[in-house]
């Protein structure tokens, strides 16, 4: 009991030493990156009440993340040409007024075009704020930072199936999206008076064209969802090259303009491409244990959705106790034994859910605790290794990149562990299938091992 209290203290003092502005700020980001994933338990509510079929109602989630990441690599433009206090309060603007579309939405295309206004906000919040935080922390300090930001973003995407249950449980889905507008609009109140310039104003022309060709990821993105419902089909093909090729002639417009939307030299920086990759591995843990396990839990142990949501919180505690520490940690460890311990962590999450996961329900919340586990010891450290090997002035780049390549790892991953489960269901029992999907998932942490031993970041000084 004592080190429990102990454990929470330190979480609260290390949270304590972020500025005022730091801390309301990280609430907002909480807040609305709860909306991420708080849909998926109102699917089968929507289905019902607008008379929608399941390949419509993901378009919940599907367009908000298409939505998020078309927006991810305008951040470095945003940040240096929108004074930051008109900034912050057009992104919360933003997504109150796609919150109250949704909410008031007499059909289900109003939903949707609520829910795509939220990913806009969404997908311009999460690089801009992330690159705030990391550069005001010092080189020493950013591992603790990042430690406590991932324990924002961690514990977001896991409550909110939770949090939308609970409210589901008792009264209305708008009820859902009332409560997002009260909260953020106390919020971005309270933050007005201690917004504090950190990023530097360096206004320079909006390239309409590298705009233009940002449709590639959310193409590339859509391409991914798409292709567990149409297969290999010629249109689906058609999609995925014309987004690629939007996605080369935006590469190359980057390296042909003096201030380009997104700057990729940060590729060139030792250890970075590794660190951007092993964020995206390690966010695919996190995002496929919010997918796969519901199944377990429901599917095979036959648990309804109210308490299926409540048998992630362990795994979403652990998740938030364990961030702090692995900040702390990458100062005295460096990254390369923190990826091992995450990889590590992760690959025994998904052995326990390939060998005895169906067995009892108890092992399938502790693959699910040993998952997300994983991801505390990777995902964040990776992301300050990452930028640490970058100059000051290109972090707000290093950062939008891997928030937007994160997502599309991630969507791909998502895709993978369905396909994969499908493909094996046809042939098997749906338990056994999703034994054996947990096995073939054993390639994600293996592919993490290798590129942990290309990394040239050491630890910090």
């Amino acid at each position: 009991m004592k080190t429990e209290c102990e454990n929470g203290g330190r979480i609260l003092q290390d949270f304590k030493k972020m500025t005022i502005f730091a801390r309301r700020l990280l609430a907002i980001s909480f807040l609305m990156s709860i909306s991420q994933s708080t849909m998926t338990t109102a699917y089968p509510v929507l289905m019902k009440q607008f008379g929608v079929q399941t390949s419509t109602v993901q378009w919940l989630t599907t367009g908000f993340m298409v939505a998020m990441t078309l927006v991810m690599p305008l951040s470095p433009w945003l940040l240096d040409n929108v004074p930051l206090k008109k900034l912050l309060n057009s992104i919360v603007g933003i997504f109150i007024l796609g919150t109250i579309v949704a909410m008031v939405a007499p059909s289900f295309g109003w939903i949707i075009l609520g829910r795509l206004i939220e990913g806009l906000a969404v997908g311009a919040l999460f690089p801009v704020f992330q690159s705030l935080i990391l550069e005001s922390s010092s080189q020493e300090d950013r591992g603790l930072a990042m430690g406590v930001v991932g324990l924002v973003m961690g514990s977001a995407l896991a409550v909110g199936p939770i949090i939308s249950g609970v409210i589901l449980q008792f009264v209305s889905w708008r009820a859902l999206f009332g409560l997002f507008i009260v909260l953020l609009i106390i919020l971005i109140v309270r933050i007005q008076t201690v917004i504090k310039v950190i990023h530097p104003l360096a206004p320079h022309k909006f390239d309409w064209l590298s705009a233009v060709l940002l449709i590639g990821f959310g193409g590339l993105l859509y391409a991914i969802n798409l292709f567990p419902t149409v297969g290999l089909q010629l249109a689906w093909w058609i999609l995925l090259l014309i987004s690629l090729g939007l996605l080369v002639i935006f590469a190359w417009r980057q390296q042909k303009l003096a201030r380009p939307f997104l700057n990729l030299r940060v590729l060139h920086f030792p250890g970075y491409a590794a660190a951007l990759l092993l964020t995206g591995i390690s966010y695919s843990g996190l995002i496929i244990a919010t997918v796969i396990l519901p199944l377990y839990y429901q599917q095979v142990f036959k648990v309804s959705p109210f308490w299926s949501g409540l048998l992630l919180v362990p795994a979403a505690y652990i998740l938030s106790r364990l961030n702090p520490l692995a900040g702390k940690l990458l100062n005295h460890l460096g990254l390369k034994r923190l990826i091992w311990i995450g990889m590590t962590l992760i690959a025994a999450g998904f052995l326990l859910l390939g060998t005895i996961g169906t067995s009892w329900l108890w092992w399938s919340v502790l693959g699910g605790i040993l998952l997300e586990s994983g991801n505390a010891f990777t995902m964040m450290p990776a992301l300050t290794a990452a930028n640490n090997a970058l100059p000051k002035e290109l972090m707000s780049h290093g950062t939008a990149l891997i928030t937007t390549m994160r997502q599309l790892i991630g969507a791909a991953s998502v895709v993978v562990a369905s396909s994969l489960i499908t493909c094996f269901a046809a042939s098997m029992s749906y338990a056994h299938a999703l034994l054996m999907t947990s096995r073939w998932l054993l390639l994600f942490p293996a592919l993490g091992f290798l590129l942990s031993l290309v990394l040239k970041t050491s630890k910090i000084k």
